[in-house]
């Protein structure tokens, strides 16, 4: 396996250039942060990322967890890092100073993150994971609750998880048995979780499970749900910790890949019940677990980024060393190094690409949820609300979709030695493949892009994305530039052909069959536009000082213009045409 390096000078332009730091910076309260300190912040997270975490990754996958009487040990390394990662500070980088954290934008802590999963997705779960806690309880816990689990959660003390999905439910929540009982000041908890991520460890002192739970009594469905803090260790007035809690883990499950984050069975109650502690107000805490799920939603999109960028730098390290065969254009050469064939360039130029494409658009949600968090107009902020609302699910599945693609053609570019697990290739390829299936499979993803987001406002949000796509489409771009700008409006067409096509009244049923090559579509056509504004920007950059990145960014752009957005079409095709034939599909032709 070989070495990872965060490319913090994409990073930096994405941030900087394409999506402009200083509109996130002129937000309220983040005027300090500079292009400087963001710049500084990037290089100090890929220095441990590349010398603390990515060392750790092969270690993990071969350890993995263990399970002895109850108790969870992580591979060797693990609980070091995990106590030099909290000491450096970056597990509160998104959090409110109020309780300890840093307070970096959104757009900012997305790229650490980025950093965090390429080195060692594995490890990265666990501080994922407590953020999401964190922000769940931010937005909806008790000031006393606050006061409580907050400053321990921000620091990394302790660690937070998500608790949904049960043995006879998956991603049918509302099935959910888990119950919950009042008791003075608290309620007890009786019921089982599964897959749940870092449910037990050896790294943090305290575990604070964020756990659905029917109150007895409760209406059936998601109507009757409520959210509450289940502690492993109850805690002290005073904040120390205190007994053992009801709770344990049962089992860790055996899995494809990601060996070294333990995936718990959890069982809750098995004698008197374990305390738990509800978040807001009984019923609603579908609501309050959606807060944590859609940032999870955008972080496993991230994944799918993160995991594709680190598959790529080791093929691309390996063609450039690898020598076999060769050169076509020049056969007398001698042999040469595969990155110099034309189907291996192709691979790569793929790769690097669509890497680029995912990462705009992470980046962009990222920066429209600070503004939708933070700007002074309400209009401003209901609209960035808007294009974060369509986006999530459209990042989530189209990069985590994308990442596994890419794992696996890195595997391609090793050829045999990419099945060789000594490699590392395949380790890329089996991690990444957790993320179609990660808070919501993609396929539910593409069903709340088109139900909820394009059938829900009738249009609304997507149109204003496509209207902004289109004014840079008809834009006049230099020699370098202008062939891009038209595969884009040629992408733009088929966009919004199939969007015309979903909002014609058409079936449930029929909507839902087209939903995912749509998912498909909106992100593909995203992609070129991002990469397209990204190529007016490095071509003017190209032309004032001859950098060769900015040349290298026109390349990439126009490679994915010509390469990839005329995927948009077979995808247009896909959700139209392929949506009749599956509504009235027999499924019974499946077994002839």
């Amino acid at each position: 396996m070989t070495d990872y390096a965060a490319p913090v000078r994409d990073m930096s332009f994405v941030i900087e250039e394409l999506i402009g730091l200083d509109t996130v910076a002129a937000l309220p309260g983040l005027d300090w942060v500079t292009g400087d300190l963001v710049r500084q912040v990037l290089a100090e997270a890929g220095k441990f990322g590349a010398e603390v975490l990515a060392p750790l990754n092969r270690v993990g996958d071969i350890e993995g967890c263990a399970l002895r009487n109850g108790v969870v040990t992580t591979p060797e390394g693990f609980a070091d890092a995990y106590r030099q990662f909290t000491a450096g500070g970056w597990n509160g980088t998104i959090a409110a100073p109020d309780h300890g954290g840093q307070g970096l934008p959104w757009l900012v802590a997305t790229a650490i993150g980025e950093i965090w999963e390429s080195a060692n997705l594995a490890f990265s779960l666990c501080p994922m994971l407590t953020q999401s806690a964190i922000w769940a309880l931010t937005i909806h816990g008790s000031p006393e609750q606050k006061d409580i689990w907050l400053p321990r959660l921000v620091s990394g003390e302790w660690s937070g998880t998500m608790n949904l999905t049960e043995p006879h439910a998956g991603s049918d929540v509302g099935a959910l048995r888990t119950r919950a009982v009042r008791e003075d000041g608290h309620y007890r908890i009786k019921g089982q979780k599964i897959f749940i991520t870092w449910g037990e460890h050896d790294m943090a002192e305290n575990i604070v499970h964020t756990v659905l739970a029917r109150v007895d009594g409760a209406p059936e469905g998601t109507r009757g749900i409520s959210l509450f803090i289940v502690p492993k260790y109850l805690v002290n007035a005073d904040g120390s910790l205190g007994a053992r809690n009801d709770l344990r883990c049962a089992a860790l499950e055996h899995k494809l890949g990601i060996h070294a984050s333990p995936t718990a069975v959890m069982s809750y109650g098995d004698d008197e019940g374990a305390v738990g502690y509800l978040v807001g107000e009984e019923n609603r805490g579908m609501e309050y677990m959606f807060t944590m799920m859609n940032n999870a939603r955008l972080g496993v999109g991230r994944e799918g980024l993160a995991m594709a960028e680190r598959a790529f730098q080791q093929a691309r390290d390996y063609a450039a060393g690898r020598v076999q065969g060769r050169s076509i254009a020049d056969p007398a050469a001698g042999p040469v190094a595969i990155v110099k064939h034309p189907d291996v360039r192709r691979m790569l130029m793929t790769m690097k690409a669509e890497i680029e494409a995912m990462r705009a658009l992470a980046y962009a949600v990222a920066a429209d949820l600070d503004v939708a968090g933070r700007h002074e107009d309400a209009g401003t902020r209901a609209r960035r609300q808007a294009r974060v609302d369509l986006l999530v699910p459209v990042v989530k599945a189209w990069c985590s979709d994308t990442g596994v693609a890419i794992a696996s053609e890195a595997v391609q570019v090793h050829g045999g030695a990419g099945f060789i697990e000594e490699t590392g290739a395949a380790q890329h390829y089996r991690d990444s493949r957790i993320t179609p299936i990660y808070e919501g499979t993609n396929g539910i993803q593409a069903l709340d892009l088109v139900r909820r987001k394009i059938l829900g406002d009738r249009g609304a949000a997507v149109r204003d994305l496509m209207a902004e796509m289109d004014a840079l489409a008809r834009g006049t771009g230099s020699a370098a530039t202008a062939p891009i700008l038209d595969a884009l409006a040629g992408g733009l067409a088929e966009l919004g052909e199939a969007t015309d096509w979903l909002l014609a009244d058409r079936p449930a049923a029929t909507a839902a069959a087209a939903a995912t090559p749509y998912l498909a579509l909106i992100g593909t056509v995203a992609g070129g536009w991002l990469l397209a504004r990204s190529a007016a920007i490095a071509d003017a950059r190209a032309a004032e000082d001859g950098d060769p990145f900015y040349r290298a960014k026109v390349d990439t752009a126009r490679f994915y213009a010509e390469c990839v957005l005329p995927r948009a079409a077979s995808l247009k095709r896909a959700a139209i045409g392929g949506a009749a034939l599956l509504d009235g599909f027999d499924e019974q032709r499946l077994w002839h």
